[in-house]
């Protein structure tokens, strides 16, 4: 299954200004929250809706809202959570579960250290959260974790990936499908995106 790479003019502006090193923190921090947002947007167009009957100031009317279905939110820590607060503005009631990852520096693989779901994830559709999918480590492993607690439907949400990670992620879980707002060019030799936008966690949270 082919990534969806979402292409809206709003959406690339946005990422152009992220991937400018002057951009400071503050401005990063908004600007990562409403690309989620926007993609958010599009990985729900899919959602189920029923038709129910309302009455407007004018007259009564038939109008569509959503199908009841249960969405879950996991932002991988801890750069995903600057993703968190745009994908909630569009579906505030979705529950929240959290994967800690960080990345052996040597090794480039992905060590958990932290795995907090909702109790009814299996009954969830489930969206993962991370900025950057480079090697695609850290989203395979996050998946794997939530379809160990029973989840079946997942998507995975990025702002840039790389070919790697694109292929590594499709490779472990190709019923997983894949947004992010742009696909770039390959991997350096540290594992970092190129061009990229930099350490996503150290510039959502200013700590370098």
């Amino acid at each position: 299954m082919q990534p969806m790479i979402v292409d809206h003019p709003l959406i690339q502006h946005k990422i152009s200004l992220l991937r400018n090193k002057r951009t400071g923190t503050k401005e990063f921090r908004d600007l990562v929250s409403e690309i989620a947002m926007l993609l958010c947007y599009e990985a729900t167009r899919d959602l189920p809706t029923e038709e129910v009957e309302i009455e407007t100031p004018v007259a009564m009317a038939k109008t569509k809202v959503l199908a009841g279905r249960k969405l879950a939110l996991v932002p991988i820590l801890r750069a995903g959570m600057g993703m968190l607060d745009g994908m909630l503005s569009l579906i505030p009631a979705a529950k929240v579960g959290f994967i800690g990852l960080y990345r052996d520096e040597k090794t480039l693989q992905p060590v958990e250290y932290f795995c907090k779901l909702p109790t009814d994830i299996a009954e969830r559709d489930v969206l993962v959260l991370d900025p950057m999918l480079a090697t695609g480590g850290s989203a395979t492993d996050a998946i794997t974790q939530i379809k160990k607690h029973g989840a079946k439907k997942i998507k995975f949400i990025g702002l840039i990936a790389a070919p790697e990670g694109i292929a590594a992620l499709h490779k472990a879980h190709p019923d997983v499908d894949i947004f992010v707002a742009a696909l770039d060019d390959h991997l350096n030799e540290n594992g970092y995106i190129v061009p990229g936008l930099g350490d996503a966690g150290d510039r959502i949270y200013g700590t370098k």
